[in-house]
């Protein structure tokens, strides 16, 4: 018999990423690193996704129905709050309280200076005297 190579069997050129036993599988390594950004990017793109809601709606007033409409989608993989919270969070709501409040803070300002005055004639108030809330003037 010869010591010929049978035809069936793998050439003598075999592929780079096969290797000899006992040496260090590059290739593996290489892969595995791969693999490990790939899911922790992954990781983090899905964590972007999922705070855009709150992101969007930071300087709203609905920031905070936004943010338990996150937590809610987070703890029960329901996407609706998602997008609930995402819808939310694109809709202007008008400040309806600043308003009010700014016509609450001028009327205790004219209130007290019309008490100011009389105090300055001497006329006693004929009513209640009303303190303001916010009083500048201490």
């Amino acid at each position: 018999m010869s010591q010929s190579v049978h035809p069936a069997a793998a050439s003598a050129h075999l592929p780079a990423f096969i290797i000899a036993p006992g040496e260090t599988d590059w290739l593996m390594i290489a892969m595995g690193i791969f693999l490990l950004l790939f899911v922790l990017a992954i990781g983090i793109l899905y964590l972007r996704l999922h705070a855009l809601p709150d992101h969007l709606a930071h300087h709203k007033v609905q920031f905070e129905i936004v943010c338990v409409l996150g937590l809610l989608a987070m703890f029960t993989h329901m996407h609706i709050f998602w997008i609930a919270g995402l819808l939310l969070a694109l809709i202007d709501i008008p400040d309806f309280i600043t308003p009010f409040k700014r016509i609450a803070g001028a009327t205790e300002t004219i209130a007290n200076r019309a008490e100011v005055e009389r105090e300055e004639r001497g006329e006693l108030p004929s009513g209640p005297v009303i303190e303001p809330r916010n009083s500048a003037v201490a």
